[in-house]
């Protein structure tokens, strides 16, 4: 079935970027991805204009990608044939294919994963200029890895972050903290009022909004 005039379909890039064992990262990340789908469906018609979202989980540690191994320097290469190894050019084409990203971070020494951090510095273009919701979470909110990670998004790459487009998530107690490093259950439920993290899900809708703002703003203009 073709797409008519005035439907707008998006790819949403959904990444989980822990690759620790035993993790929360999934938990954490569906829980992201579990908040935003229905609000997308019942917020997708923005003026004339009619909207849908296609959303791309991807968790890097069933990436298997190597430390970065390419001879070449990513803003110098555009066409995915110009990366030497196979697994970059199926990981760039993957996000290339993305218009818009949900990047789900712990916090590791202030910092975010080596793994992905990995993985975004494999690739330049197939980031660059998109906009980016930063969901960090931690023991007091993984605020220092969220704000590494914009400065190497917003600032490295160009990608669009929004003053909303940044939601920190703090375990609200010692008990949910040494429950989630041991990789069990949270009972996370986004539909669930009263749930850990029901009072948050505002926060992470709003970021939405202000995403989706971003692209239907950017596909105006390219119309235009």
């Amino acid at each position: 079935m073709s797409t008519s005039p005035s439907k707008k379909a998006f790819r949403v890039g959904v990444i989980c970027g822990s690759q620790r064992k035993p993790r929360v990262g999934d938990q954490i990340t569906n829980f992201i991805l579990e908040t935003v789908q229905p609000h997308s469906n019942s917020a997708r018609a923005t003026g004339e204009r009619d909207l849908s979202f296609d959303f791309d989980y991807i968790d890097i540690s069933a990436l298997d990608l190597p430390f970065y191994d390419e001879p070449g320097i990513p803003s110098k290469i555009t066409p995915p044939e110009g990366y030497a190894h196979e697994h970059t050019r199926k990981w760039s084409q993957r996000v290339a294919a993305l218009d818009a990203f949900i990047v789900v971070t712990p916090q590791y020494n202030w910092g975010i994963p080596a793994g992905l951090k990995n993985a975004i510095d494999y690739l330049y273009h197939e980031w660059k200029g998109k906009p980016a919701i930063i969901v960090s979470y931690g023991g007091h909110g993984g605020g220092k890895a969220a704000a590494a990670l914009r400065v190497c998004l917003a600032g490295g790459l160009g990608m669009q972050i929004g003053d909303k487009m940044v939601v920190n998530l703090t375990f609200p107690s010692r008990d949910a903290l040494y429950t989630a490093a041991q990789g069990q259950h949270l009972g996370l439920d986004a539909a669930k009022e009263g749930g850990m993290w029901s009072s948050e899900r505002t926060r992470i809708t709003s970021s939405w909004d202000e995403m989706v703002g971003m692209l239907v703003s950017e596909g105006v203009a390219k119309a235009a």
